[in-house]
């Protein structure tokens, strides 16, 4: 049975919003500022080939288009056509600023994190 911590039940992404939602299957709802998710773009060509992913502020924060991939993630394209990243639902969960996911005081913090 997968993890329902990594598993969502629900994306939302209204057009023109800044921020994405998604439903968790353990019952937590994530909120995540497109200005996360673009700055943590998982794709080598953001990132390069390293193991950490570093926030690299700029690109267009609008989607255009978001996709599953596969059962393990989503595929976002952004309003200036970059979609080659592909984030994992571990991934996103990982990127979950809320108070319930990592002390107030570090909310607004943008750490590098691990590919795995």
């Amino acid at each position: 049975m997968p993890d329902p911590r990594f598993t969502p039940t629900a994306v939302r992404s209204p057009w023109k919003a800044q921020t994405t939602e998604i439903d968790w299957a353990d019952g937590h709802t994530a909120i995540y500022p497109h200005e996360i998710l673009r700055g943590y773009c998982p794709c080598a060509g953001c990132q390069g080939h390293k193991v950490e992913i570093a926030f690299v502020p700029g690109g267009d924060t609008s989607i255009a288009k978001i996709e599953p991939v596969g059962d393990y993630g989503l595929s976002f394209e952004w309003g200036d056509g970059h979609a080659t990243g592909i984030y994992t639902f571990r991934y996103l969960r990982g990127l979950c600023r809320c108070d319930k996911c990592v002390p107030r005081e570090q909310a607004e913090e943008r750490p590098t994190l691990n590919r795995a």
